[in-house]
């Protein structure tokens, strides 16, 4: 079967690799029809050094049940199920809590660092399927695939952002970054009734885009400039919330400008540093708190899917290109150079 693999900086490939078995009882094996490049899986195509590879990517897909495990009974051959990027028991403590992205399971982790397989593939293991599978109530040619392989991660991720910020109808918003999770920060935000939106973006067919999301303005300008410009939005004090869907520092020291006294910071870009301002002058000064972290996208699954379903909101949007197997190592380069927001792949 073919697979995508990262070997180093800028050189991703799509080989032949030996074919996807079950091989625990608790193991679902399932044929992708519908995977994508997620904007984090440029952090290694950026940056990651030859001896650190090869690595199989993907981590976000939808696909039909091959075989199972003699122990799997949630799922079974046939079915359509969409994939979380973290695999968990979906019974463990954590789980429970709904933190399904820090579930205990010895075989629970995250499809890029922990599992050898990966979902831009034709066909991927799924260990603890029971915990990690959602059946999907379509067809594999579904018009509203899109919208529900976003149910994986971004759509997920941009929840988890706005509801870790503690979002409703009284809340003033800012999301900084206009790609695939800042758009559906902002659709999440709207969708919570938040009462302000401001998205910080400078690409006007997204930006455009996060307006149609529910964005109520939009800030090009960055650095102090930017900063300045959503404080003159919200009366000089910033907003009760800020989405950092970037992860970068000097996303991180834009959310510090912008955020209200007493406001949140949620993060939910992977952050790319190890050091970040927190003390008296920053955080503490003004009782500012931090949030975020990897979305347990499947403690939202089931809340969410009903809103795809009945056309409430089309998350699928952010998928702007479309792609087959051959064409994945130019959809990395198309993000990377930002004149794709999001590549859909489909075998």
């Amino acid at each position: 079967m073919r697979a995508t693999i990262l070997y180093g900086a800028g050189d991703v490939r799509v080989e032949n690799v030996p074919d996807s078995v079950v091989e625990l009882p608790t193991d679902a094996l399932v044929r992708v029809t519908a995977s994508c490049v997620c904007g984090t899986d440029l952090h290694p195509f950026g940056s990651m050094r030859p001896e650190d590879g090869p690595v199989r990517m993907g981590h976000e897909f939808i696909g039909v049940v091959e075989d199972t495990g003699s122990e799997v009974v949630t799922v079974k051959r046939g079915d359509l199920v969409v994939v979380p990027f973290a695999i968990s028991d979906n019974t463990c403590e954590f789980c429970r809590e709904g933190l399904h992205s820090s579930c205990a399971h010895p075989q629970a982790g995250f499809w890029d660092a922990q599992a050898v397989e990966g979902g831009q593939s034709e066909a991927v293991r799924v260990p603890l399927a029971d915990g990690t599978l959602v059946k999907l109530p379509v067809a594999a040619d579904s018009a509203l695939i899109p919208s529900l392989l976003t149910l994986s991660d971004v759509f997920g991720t941009g929840y988890h952002a706005a509801v870790a910020g503690g979002v409703t109808e009284r809340t003033r918003v800012t999301v900084i970054g206009d790609g695939a999770v800042g758009l559906l920060a902002v659709l999440s935000a709207k969708r919570l009734g938040a009462e302000q939106i401001v998205l910080m973006g400078r690409h006007r067919a997204r930006t455009d885009l996060g307006r149609e999301f529910g964005a109520t303005d939009v800030v090009a300008a960055r650095g102090a400039e930017g900063v300045e410009a959503v404080r003159e939005l919200t009366g000089g004090h910033g907003t009760h919330v800020v989405v950092d869907a970037v992860g970068h520092r000097l996303a991180y020291e834009q959310a510090l400008g912008v955020v209200r006294r007493g406001g949140v910071i949620s993060r939910v870009g992977v952050p790319q540093y190890e050091e970040a301002p927190i003390g008296f002058g920053s955080l503490f000064r003004h009782n500012l708190r931090l949030a975020g972290g990897p979305a347990p996208t499947r403690a939202y699954i089931e809340e969410l899917m009903p809103d795809i379903l009945d056309g409430v909101v089309e998350p699928g949007k952010v998928f702007d290109t479309t792609t087959d197997f051959d064409g994945v190592p130019a959809a990395y380069q198309a993000m990377a150079d930002r004149t794709s927001l999001k590549v859909l792949i489909k075998p």
